[in-house]
């Protein structure tokens, strides 16, 4: 399976008008927002999971990024409620599930080599940084210099001008902007190729985005399997 794959070309997903797509485990659905390969791909993902539902353990072979957009996500580790931010690093394993049923975006097999941190910061935990014109606060959640990774909370009626010299991928957490003539709310997910900066006008509730700052695709991302 191969869905915007291109990365070389800018592409905006209105993923909250997607169809849901069965998982093989029953409950978990999925909003394909990037993908190259089967059940063990490349790919950025809204996952929902029903209440009750769980995936079976898995390694995470090529590592595994997940934001919690609603709802509890839950794990033999503990609990994670919306706003919760974490990295499973290649060779980590897990039983994902949810009591109450939640929706998460994720991210997997888009680790590179040596990135081997462990990162759980729970809602609003982050580091503090200076401010882009037309922003009210900025949290670092992650960065190790190859990559950064944020969300930021922008001002109603506001131009927002983020600079792009390595490649963005952004999600839109709440709120609303306008970004090449197109209305994006909540769970619009968008990808710009280093040089195209993001550009946008937020809307009269402001906008709150998570923002990744990194290549596309590192040089040295984790091989799929053959």
């Amino acid at each position: 399976m191969r869905i915007n794959e291109d990365l070389t070309k800018p592409v905006v997903v209105h993923a909250a008008k997607l169809d849901w797509v069965s998982s093989p485990s029953a409950g978990v659905d999925r909003r394909m927002l990037y993908r190259i390969g089967g059940e063990i791909a490349r790919a950025t993902s809204i996952v929902r999971y029903a209440p009750g539902s769980a995936f079976p353990r898995h390694v995470h072979s090529g590592g595994e990024e997940i934001l919690v957009l609603e709802g509890t996500f839950q794990d033999e580790h503990g609990d994670y409620p919306a706003g919760s931010y974490f990295r499973n690093p290649p060779g980590t394993s897990h039983v994902p599930a949810s009591e109450g049923g939640c929706t998460i975006f994720v991210r997997l097999w888009q680790f590179r080599e040596g990135d081997d941190a462990q990162v759980v910061r729970p809602p609003a935990e982050g580091e503090a940084v200076p401010l882009r014109e037309g922003a009210d606060t900025a949290c670092v959640l992650f960065d190790d210099g190859r990559e950064r990774v944020a969300i930021e909370e922008w001002r109603p009626g506001s131009a927002i001008a983020v600079e792009n010299h390595r490649g963005l991928e952004f999600l839109v957490l709440a709120g609303s902007l306008t970004f090449q003539g197109e209305k994006l709310e909540p769970q619009s997910w968008g990808r710009l190729p280093a040089g195209e900066p993001l550009e946008a006008m937020t809307g009269t509730e402001g906008a709150q985005i998570w923002i990744k700052d990194a290549p596309l695709q590192h040089a040295d991302v984790l091989p799929m399997p053959d």
